[in-house]
């Protein structure tokens, strides 16, 4: 069995040859810097002893400065060699966490090996991006709602539509909708608002942009035809007329009276660029901004209750 002392050289030198550049130089202290992100913690000394060792076994060479600089030989051959950073590790994990239901199945299954590489590459205490993992959350902004159940054989082939540019079949059944309708959708774009996954679409019969929410397919089958996509269509343009709040999106110049207490955020986030707050008086702010007349703005205000009051226009 391989000793302690052993396999924390090992180990150490394994990261050492995965860091090391191709091309450019890279110092013995900058090595320690890594290493000590890894949770890995030894002298300069070391480091150069390590670096000797590998260079009798691997295609290693030094600029001769002082310090020292190291990398692969030009003509190397560690295109096949597996590694991740710590950084890279943290981003594996994160985009695993809070990104996975917006990724094709077919994309998650290439990835789960660099998930499983960036868990066992943090998996010790002293590692700088554990440490970064269990101290940094994301929570909603509003009362938190369990996530409806999605159909996922709907949910691959419609992702794997959006993915391949092809038309999906679809059984879709609206909320009071006893019966299932079935359509031909054009996949252009999904898109995440709270809890609630959209496709953003056409029907083949039928040019206007749409809105699906995913939990409602009950089934879907990829085509082999080509989607269609309206002439001139971009998703952000699209979003930017307010389409996710649910209404017409026509700009309009809010004008808002708000206590100080719920108002005084709008200094920090402001509601639009051109937003003009006026103190009032001691307790009230005046609001000013052009913003798109959306439901979800309706929504927003409406929860301030009493402390807001609307101006103009008239929403």
């Amino acid at each position: 069995m391989m000793s302690k002392e052993k396999a924390s050289s090992l180990h150490r030198q394994w990261l050492v040859l995965q860091h090391l550049p191709q091309g450019k130089w890279m110092g013995t202290a900058d090595l320690q810097l890594m290493l000590e992100r890894a949770g890995v913690h030894v002298s300069l000394r070391t480091i150069q002893r390590d670096l000797n060792q590998l260079a009798e076994r691997f295609p290693l060479e030094n600029n001769g400065a002082s310090p020292q600089g190291w990398r692969w030989r030009a003509d190397a051959q560690i295109s096949s060699l597996p590694h991740i950073t710590t950084s890279q590790a943290v981003t594996f994990l994160m985009v695993e966490e809070h990104l996975r239901h917006l990724l094709p199945p077919s994309l998650l299954d290439e990835l789960r090996p660099w998930f499983d590489m960036a868990r066992r590459s943090v998996n010790h205490a002293d590692n700088q991006g554990r440490h970064w993992l269990d101290c940094v959350r994301i929570i909603p902004p509003t009362q938190p709602l369990i996530p409806p159940t999605v159909n996922r054989q709907a949910q691959q082939a419609i992702y794997e539509g959006l993915l391949a540019n092809k038309q999906v079949k679809v059984s879709y059944q609206r909320r009071y909708d006893k019966v299932a309708a079935e359509y031909i959708l054009n996949p252009l774009g999904i898109v995440q608002r709270g809890h609630i996954i959209y496709l953003i679409c056409t029907r083949h019969d039928d040019a206007k942009i749409r809105l699906f929410a995913l939990q409602r397919f009950n089934h879907a089958d990829l085509l082999k035809s080509p989607v269609v996509i309206p002439k001139d269509f971009n998703l952000d343009d699209y979003l930017q007329t307010g389409a996710l709040g649910f209404g017409e999106g026509e700009s309009i110049r809010l004008k808002a009276k708000f206590t100080k207490v719920v108002g005084d955020h709008l200094y920090e986030s402001k509601l639009s660029e051109d937003q003009v707050i006026t103190e009032l008086d001691d307790t009230h702010l005046l609001i000013e901004a052009t913003v798109k007349h959306t439901q979800q703005l309706v929504w927003w205000l409406r929860g301030f209750g009493d402390a807001v009051e609307v101006l103009e226009p008239v929403l």
